[in-house]
């Protein structure tokens, strides 16, 4: 039953950290956003994120967040979620799910311990921004 299972490999998905200014924190805050450099439509995008690790010797973990897309047109970028400054201290995960046309792609994106930082910034695909792109 698995064997008829096909997953194809996710290319030019990415889930990126970009650093924005905020009116409501008057300070350039982290946003985490979908960015599809793909010439195709995605489907039905679900991603799950949280954040875990030691501060302190203590483990730690955030709650479970869940966000859906209907559709993220080719060559854009769609904003998550907001990336608190505590949780950049921790790896943050994103499970991302989503399909083009009946195809069902998954793939889940990490950033490390304090990655994302204005050091690690590049240019990104597709956008005409700078930001940390999980692996």
């Amino acid at each position: 039953m698995k064997a008829d299972i096909e997953i194809p490999k996710v290319e030019n998905v990415h889930i990126v950290a970009i650093q924005e200014w905020s009116d409501d924190f008057q300070e350039n805050c982290w946003y985490a956003y979908l960015l599809n450099a793909t010439n195709e439509t995605l489907e039905m995008a679900m991603i799950v994120s949280r954040a875990f690790g030691l501060i302190n010797g203590e483990n730690r973990n955030t709650m479970q967040l869940r966000h859906a897309f209907a559709t993220v047109e080719p060559q854009t970028a769609v904003k998550i979620e907001f990336l608190e400054n505590s949780v950049l201290q921790l790896n943050n995960e994103f499970s991302l799910s989503y399909f083009i046309g009946s195809k069902m792609y998954d793939k889940t994106f990490i950033f490390k311990t304090n990655s994302i930082n204005v050091n690690a910034q590049t240019d990104l695909p597709a956008i005409n921004k700078r930001g940390v792109m999980g692996v």
